[in-house]
């Protein structure tokens, strides 16, 4: 029975990446850089255990690889800690360190600080339910400029400048994850993005293609999480769907009248679809390996989430 299953999620993982590598359309709001969706009980491809009030502590280090419609090359590396408080509560922490490289500039820095409290609500042998408090800190003001003083588009940012509170519920058995969060940001952030600056620089052709960030007011996002994970001993493959839906619109400052403007194309779902696998070298370490590709996007996105794919590799240790 057991190889039966095995055998069909094997043809479902070739099939559904097979699909997601023909698509190509851009892999909009790529989570590991918006950050809700790998916090706490809305994380993809969680452990799970039938043992009730057992503690889970780990440390982890990401690789984080991404590609934008622009050609920006996004590479990040994310330190991340879980601390179990207790047997209900889970504190994490999570600290990146982005580089990112394209047509107008090289930019690096320490990215936004994550920081998050989960607790388990419901505790079976064969099921959990788990909700997630958390915020996002800004580690700069999002508003890098290339070496001639222009100021930078948001994908060039390593930092989303603003500071989110986020939060979310998770179900989760043996085979199944359904998560739902919601991440809203605060305040405005103050990137100086608009065309008019770059319009005496040999770039500003390349300039002009990136969408104006000027004072961007980023919008609220809700998301939902359908994950199927075969777990054995030493492996496990998950396959999933991962929805994003801004539902109120980016607005920034207009460029030609100096007026606040709501950008309408940016509102709307964005729709990813996501495969990947855990190795477990023991009961401490193992390494995961995660691929995502959009399956819809919207039209807009000043605040540079957009991604044509992404894929992370990740060491854990748990003690």
């Amino acid at each position: 029975m057991k190889n039966t299953v095995t055998s069909k999620f094997l043809i479902l993982s070739i099939f559904w990446f097979t699909f997601l590598i023909q698509k190509n359309s851009v892999f909009a709001q790529g989570c590991s850089d918006a950050g809700f969706c790998t916090m706490g009980a809305m994380r993809p491809d969680q452990p799970f255990s039938k043992k009730i009030n057992i503690r889970l502590r780990s440390v982890s280090l990401t690789q984080y690889i991404g590609l934008t419609k622009f050609d920006d090359q996004i590479l990040s590396y994310i330190a991340e800690a879980n601390v179990g408080i207790s047997d209900k509560w889970q504190a994490q922490i999570k600290l990146p360190y982005t580089f990112v490289q394209g047509p107008l500039a090289n930019t690096q820095g320490i990215g936004d600080i994550s920081l998050s409290l989960t607790r388990s609500l419901i505790q079976k042998t064969e099921w959990q339910l788990n909700a997630t408090l958390g915020a996002k800190i800004p580690t700069n003001d999002a508003n890098f400029k290339n070496d001639t003083g222009l100021a930078l588009p948001m994908y060039y940012q390593t930092s989303l400048g603003t500071y989110d509170i986020i939060a979310g519920i998770a179900f989760i058995n043996k085979n199944f994850l359904f998560a739902a969060g919601i991440q809203h940001p605060f305040n405005q952030i103050d990137n100086g993005f608009k065309w008019g600056i770059w319009k005496e620089h040999p770039l500003t052709e390349t300039a002009n293609h990136y969408p104006v960030s000027q004072f961007l007011d980023r919008g609220t996002d809700a998301m939902l999480r359908a994950e199927y994970n075969l777990r054995f001993s030493k492996w496990s493959m998950n396959v999933g769907i991962l929805p994003i839906y801004r539902f109120t619109p980016d607005v920034i400052t207009d460029p030609t009248t100096g007026e606040r403007k709501e950008l309408d194309q940016s509102k709307g779902v964005a729709v990813n679809g996501l495969i990947g696998g855990t190795y477990n070298f023991s009961v401490r370490s193992s390494l995961k390996l995660l691929l995502g590709k959009q399956i819809a996007q919207r039209y807009k996105n000043p605040d540079g989430l957009s991604r044509e794919w992404v894929n992370t590799i990740t060491y854990q240790y748990m003690f």
